[in-house]
């Protein structure tokens, strides 16, 4: 064997060990893949994804209005250099750093936790937006969403409290509960006023530091609960979490509650949070949700406005992508693309 020969074989060799080594060695990525879309004006489990009470008149329907949804390696599964490179080099897959979607001991089943409380979050939303919409006045009031486990909280605050007051301070936002409770020392106490039921009380909670930055908490998630005029339940696939879908099943809601028909006729999906105000906000994997609304022939996706520069890079095929802020931006936009002028509104 030449000496020529011999250092073709032993480079040859040293490739073979270096890729197998890549492949075996984890790296600190989570890959964004398309994932599958559900029809929010179809069914579920043999009955209507929107279900409104009975003695309040619906409409039928008319169009497909697709939710999109992400594929997000799980928290539990470690990627290695090889399978990352191959999602890098595809268009309609990301590679983001771990630590932007998952702690760093977060578990599949936290994760999948989580996602379901932001489903479930996105649905009333979703509920009071389109209600409001329509004209229905819904009352608020900010409420103990989450009690935590072995939290100071636990067995002292339940999920429904409404909350009255923190330390005898009037509370009008969810975010000022956590800012009076962040005032205080770890170890110190917090009064709260509550009404539960028909009661209202008063009970007095410890606080622990946080692990990550040592800020007090009492172990509790407050948000915004609402006295709904007319009863909606929504159901999908249980698979399906996160916050994204908000807009889409305010826009289901709105469409089944409208004597005309809104979609009508059309293939629309779109994505995008949504607040009890019609407010749309930003979400993540928005390429990908283009890419898989494209291939499955949609006329129409809704995106929004703060996702417009990633969503213009995204490939949708010949799909109109239109940047939306509000619910009803998001209705006037499918009111226009179905009166034959698309061309008139804007685009990523």
């Amino acid at each position: 064997m030449t000496r020529r020969s011999v250092t073709l074989s032993v480079a040859g060799a040293l490739v073979v060990a270096l890729v197998a080594l890549a492949s075996l060695l984890p790296v600190p990525y989570v890959v964004y893949s398309p994932g599958p879309m559900e029809d929010t004006l179809g069914e579920w489990n043999d009955a209507p994804v929107v279900q409104i009470q009975e003695g309040v008149e619906t409409f039928e329907t008319d169009g497909t209005l697709d939710l999109t949804t992400v594929g997000v390696t799980s928290a539990d599964t470690e990627l290695d250099l090889i399978t990352v490179l191959r999602a890098w080099l595809d268009g309609d897959r990301a590679v983001v750093p771990r630590s932007t979607v998952y702690r760093d001991d977060e578990t599949a089943e936290e994760s999948r936790e989580q996602s379901a409380r932001q489903l479930a979050r996105s649905q009333e939303s979703a509920k009071v937006a389109a209600l409001r919409e329509l004209g229905y006045d819904v009352p608020e009031r900010i409420v103990v969403v989450t009690v935590f486990e072995d939290s100071p909280a636990d067995g002292v605050l339940e999920p429904g409290d409404v909350i009255v007051s923190v330390d005898g301070e009037d509370v009008a936002e969810p975010a000022e509960v956590a800012e009076i409770v962040q005032d205080r020392e770890p170890g110190e106490t917090v009064e709260f006023v509550l009404r539960r039921g028909d009661d209202e009380i008063t009970v007095t909670a410890g606080t622990e530091p946080a692990e990550d930055d040592g800020r007090p908490l009492v172990g509790f998630a407050p948000d915004w609960g609402y006295e709904y005029p007319v009863e909606i339940s929504i159901g999908i696939d249980e698979r399906i979490g996160g916050p994204s879908a908000g807009m889409i099943f305010a826009l289901a809601i709105y469409d089944t509650m409208t004597e005309e028909p809104l979609v009508a006729g059309t293939h629309i999906a779109g994505s995008g949070e949504i607040t009890g105000n019609g407010e749309v906000g930003p979400i993540g994997g928005i390429q990908q949700k283009i890419a898989a609304a494209g291939q499955a022939g949609v006329e129409l996706f809704l995106a929004p406005v703060a996702n417009c520069d990633e969503a213009g890079e995204a490939n949708g095929g010949d799909m109109q992508v239109t940047p939306v802020e509000t619910l009803s931006d998001a209705i006037e936009t499918i009111e226009t693309f179905n009166n034959g002028d698309g061309a008139s509104l804007p685009t990523c």
